[in-house]
C-alpha cells in the first residue's frame, strides 16, 4: 500500500476547477469521483480489517448521542501512522468505498507544506472555499475563513479529507457543523482536544501483504520461485509500504536478478549509526534506489524539494536540473515508475491542446526528509540558490506568456510573447487560463519562495508583478482579489526588507483598497497612512495624491464628514499645484459633498460652483452634470427641494450634451425623488419611466458588447 501523504496546500482534482464548476452544480456540488479513485489504488494491499473497523465507527453512535440526540458536528475519523505507511491509501480507498452515501462529493486538502511546515488554516481554508465556489474577502483572517468553510459545509452531504494533519490546532476550525458530513484525518499523532475521534492506527503490513505488494511491483514470477526470501524482504522491510514499493520497483528494473539479489543489494547499504531501527527499512529502499540512478537524475531528485507547493512538472525539472524539456519528462516518467514519485490527479476536465500542463508530481512526504539531506550533503549553497534562481526565472516567463495570451492579437505583449521559445508559449488564452487556473496554490508559493530567499537579485518583484498582472488579465479584480492581497503583502515584506518608500507605498495602498472594500476601514486607515509617510518621503506626487484621496474617501465611509473634507482639500492642493484639473475639479464636487453632508451648505454651494466652472472650462460637459447634481444634495440637505429639482434638470441636460446614457438614466430616476417629494407624482412617473427605459437600454447595450 503507498503513502501519498504529500507536500502542503493542494487540493486534489477537484481544486483545480476554481469556483466555476462549482457554482454550475447543485448546491456547488463537487463531483462524487476524481480522477484518482477512479484509477483506483496500485499496491493495496492488507488493512481490510481496518478498513472494515473505519466504515462501523462511521454509523457508530457518538458520546454525544447516547441520550438519543443527533451529533450537531460531523463524524471525525483518524488513521494515524508514520509517513509511509499506507495511511493516505487507506483514507482513499476508505473515501471510494463510501463516496455513494456522500452525494455532495469529496473535498481533499494537505495540510503540511513542502518544507515540512504547516499550511496554515488560512491557506487551507481559503482553498477549500474555492472549490465549494464560496466567497471569503481577501484579507480574512483565520476564524473568518474557517466559518466561512464550515458554512459552504452546512446541510450538505460530503466527506472531507484532511491529509497530513500537523496536529488538532489545523483540524478542529474546520469540523462542520454538519452532521450528514464525514471528517477523514491522516495524521502522525492523536487529535488531542477533539472530541469522539474515531482513531484507526496503523503499523507495518503482515507478511503476505507485504510480499502481495512487492509482488505487485517486481511482478509474480520471481516472488512465485522464491517465497521465502520474499517472506524475508518483507520481514526485514517490518512491513512498511514505502520501502516495499521501492524495492519492487528496483527489482522490476532488473530483469536478470533475482529476489536474493535484492535483499542482499538491500542489506548492502550501509546505515548511519544512529539510524533508529524503524527507520531503516526506508533508507535502505531509498539509498539502493537513489545510488542506482544516473547522475543527472539524481541531481534532480536531490533539487525535487526546492519544487513550489511541492509539485514537479517537467518545467520546474528542466530549470532546476539545467536540462531540456523532453530530458526533465523522461526523468519524471522514470521517478514515477521507480515509486520516487507520485503522479497527481489533475483536473478532469480535458485541458485545453497545449496548455504546456503536463503531467504533475509530487515527491512522497516519507521521502522529502532523505532527499533534502542528500541535498544538503551534495549541494553546495550557491549552487542550490542558482538552481532555485533559474527555476523562479523560468516561473516569471511562464507567467509573462500566460498574462499575454489575454490580450489581443497584435498587441506588444502578444508580440513579444511570441518570440519566447515553443514550450514557453500559450496558444490560446483558454490554454493559458486553465494552466493559471491548475497552477494557482504553486504559483503563489513561488511568489513566497522567491521573497523569502532575499537574494534573487528582482526575481521577487518580477514574479509579483507578473502573476498581479496575469490574475487581472484572466480572472478579473474582484475573483482575484483574495490572491492580490497576498501578493501584495509579499511586495510589501519585499519593499520594508530593501527600503524602497516607492514600493512600499504602492503596495500599502493596494492593500489598502482591499481592506476598505472588506469593510476593514480602520486597517484601510493605518495603511493609507503609512502609504502616505511613504510616498512623501521620496516626494513622489502620484502616491501621494492617491493616499490623500483614499484617507477622504475612508473618512467618507465613516460618516466623518469634516475629517473628510480635510484629507480632500490637502488633495486638491496637490492636484492645483501639479494643474491636473480635471482631478481638482473633481475633489471641489467631493469636498462640497462632504460639507454638504457636515450641514456646511453655503462652503459646499462654494465648492460646487468651482468644480462646475473647472469643468466648463475643460469642456467637460459631464463634469459639470456631476457637479450639478452634488449641489442638487447640498440643496436638498438644507431643504431646499426647489433648488434641488432645478440643479438636478440643469444637470439633467448635461449630461445629455455629453451623451452619457448611464448619467442620464441615474438624473432622471433622482428627479423623480425630488417631484415625489414637491408633491407632483404624474411628472415623477414620466422621469421614472424614462430613466428605467434608459438604464435597461444601457444594460442591454453592455451584454451585446
Amino acid at each position: 500500500m503507498t503513502d501519498q501523504a504529500v507536500g502542503g496546500g493542494y487540493l486534489a482534482s477537484q481544486a483545480a476547477r476554481g469556483p466555476g464548476t462549482a457554482a454550475r452544480n447543485r448546491r456547488g456540488a463537487l463531483p462524487r469521483q476524481d480522477a484518482a479513485a477512479r484509477a483506483g489504488l496500485p499496491g493495496f494491499a492488507g488493512r481490510r480489517h481496518e478498513l472494515k473497523a473505519l466504515r462501523a465507527d462511521i454509523g457508530r453512535a457518538g458520546l454525544d448521542t447516547l441520550t438519543g440526540r443527533r451529533g450537531a458536528r460531523s463524524r471525525v475519523l483518524l488513521i494515524a501512522g508514520r509517513p509511509g505507511s499506507g495511511r493516505t491509501t487507506l483514507a482513499e480507498a476508505l473515501v471510494r468505498e463510501v463516496a455513494d452515501d456522500y452525494p455532495d462529493g469529496v473535498l481533499r486538502a494537505v495540510l503540511t507544506g513542502r518544507d515540512g511546515a504547516p499550511v496554515g488554516l488560512a491557506r487551507t481554508a481559503r482553498d477549500l472555499l474555492t472549490v465549494l465556489g464560496a466567497d471569503a474577502p481577501p484579507g480574512a483572517d483565520e476564524d473568518q475563513l474557517a466559518e466561512a468553510v464550515r458554512t459552504a459545509l452546512a446541510g450538505r452531504r460530503s466527506v472531507l479529507l484532511l491529509d497530513d494533519a500537523p496536529g488538532a490546532e489545523y483540524v478542529e476550525p474546520l469540523i462542520p457543523d454538519a452532521p450528514d458530513c464525514l471528517v477523514v484525518v491522516v495524521s502522525q499523532g492523536p487529535l488531542t482536544g477533539i472530541p469522539d475521534v474515531r482513531p484507526c492506527t496503523l503499523g507495518g503490513l503482515d507478511t503476505a501483504a507485504a510480499v502481495e505488494v512487492l509482488c505487485h511491483y517486481a511482478g509474480p514470477t520471481r516472488v512465485t520461485v522464491d517465497p521465502r526470501t520474499a517472506e524475508a524482504v518483507a520481514e526485514e522491510s517490518r512491513g512498511h509500504p514505502a520501502a516495499l514499493i521501492l524495492a519492487g520497483a528496483w527489482l522490476a528494473g532488473r530483469t536478470k536478478l533475482s529476489v536474493a539479489d535484492l535483499r542482499r543489494a538491500l542489506l548492502a547499504v550501509p546505515l548511519p549509526p544512529d539510524l533508529p531501527a524503524g527507520a531503516r527499512p526506508l533508507h535502505r529502499a531509498f539509498h539502493l534506489t537513489y545510488g542506482a540512478l544516473p547522475q543527472p537524475a539524481a541531481r534532480i531528485l536531490r533539487l525535487a524539494t526546492l519544487a513550489p507547493d511541492g509539485l514537479v512538472d517537467a518545467h520546474t525539472a528542466a530549470a532546476l536540473g539545467g536540462c531540456t524539456m523532453p530530458a526533465a519528462e523522461a526523468v519524471l516518467h522514470d521517478f514515477a515508475a521507480l515509486g520516487l514519485l507520485r503522479p497527481v490527479a489533475e483536473d478532469e476536465q480535458a485541458p485545453p491542446a497545449g496548455d504546456g500542463t503536463g503531467p504533475r508530481y509530487r515527491l512522497p512526504g516519507c521521502l522529502v526528509p532523505l532527499s533534502r539531506a542528500l541535498l544538503h550533503d551534495h549541494e553546495r549553497p550557491a549552487d542550490v540558490q542558482l538552481a532555485r534562481a533559474r527555476m523562479l526565472e523560468r516561473t516569471v516567463r511562464l507567467v509573462q506568456s500566460c498574462r499575454a495570451a489575454a490580450e489581443p492579437d497584435g498587441s506588444p505583449i502578444r508580440r513579444k510573447a511570441a518570440e519566447l521559445p515553443r514550450s514557453l508559449r500559450f496558444p490560446t488564452r483558454a490554454a493559458a487560463a486553465h494552466w493559471l487556473r491548475t497552477h494557482r496554490g504553486a504559483l503563489l508559493d513561488a511568489a513566497a519562495i522567491a521573497v523569502a530567499d532575499g537574494q534573487l537579485d528582482t526575481l521577487d518583484r518580477r514574479l509579483i508583478a507578473a502573476l498581479t498582472r496575469a490574475l487581472l488579465a484572466h480572472h478579473g479584480p474582484e475573483a482575484a482579489a483574495p490572491d492580490l492581497y497576498v501578493l501584495h503583502e509579499l511586495a510589501l515584506e519585499v519593499a520594508k526588507r530593501r527600503a524602497l518608500p516607492r514600493e512600499r507605498a504602492a503596495a500599502l495602498l493596494n492593500l489598502g483598497d482591499l481592506d476598505a472594500r472588506a469593510g476593514r476601514t480602520e486597517q484601510a486607515l493605518t495603511r493609507y497612512r503609512e502609504a502616505l509617510e511613504a510616498a512623501r518621503s521620496v516626494k513622489d506626487p502620484v502616491a501621494t495624491g492617491r493616499a490623500l484621496e483614499s484617507l477622504g474617501d475612508t473618512y467618507t465611509e465613516l460618516s466623518d464628514w469634516i475629517r473628510a473634507a480635510d484629507w480632500y482639500g490637502r488633495a486638491l492642493e496637490l492636484r492645483l499645484a501639479r494643474g491636473d484639473r480635471a482631478d481638482a475639479a473633481r475633489l471641489h464636487a467631493r469636498i462640497g459633498a462632504a460639507h454638504g453632508r457636515a450641514g456646511q451648505y453655503e462652503r459646499a454651494l462654494k465648492d460646487c460652483r468651482a468644480a462646475a466652472r473647472t469643468s466648463r472650462r475643460l469642456g467637460d460637459s459631464a463634469g459639470q452634470a456631476r457637479a450639478a447634481e452634488t449641489a442638487a444634495g447640498v440643496h436638498e440637505g438644507a431643504g431646499e427641494l426647489d433648488a434641488a429639482l432645478r440643479s438636478r434638470l440643469e444637470a439633467l441636460e448635461l449630461a445629455r450634451a455629453a451623451t452619457d446614457a448611464e448619467l442620464e438614466a441615474d438624473l432622471q430616476l433622482r428627479i423623480a425623488e425630488t417631484l415625489d417629494r414637491l408633491g407632483d407624482p404624474a411628472a415623477a412617473r414620466v422621469h421614472r419611466a424614462a430613466g428605467e427605459r434608459r438604464h435597461s437600454t444601457s444594460t442591454s447595450d453592455l451584454r451585446n458588447r
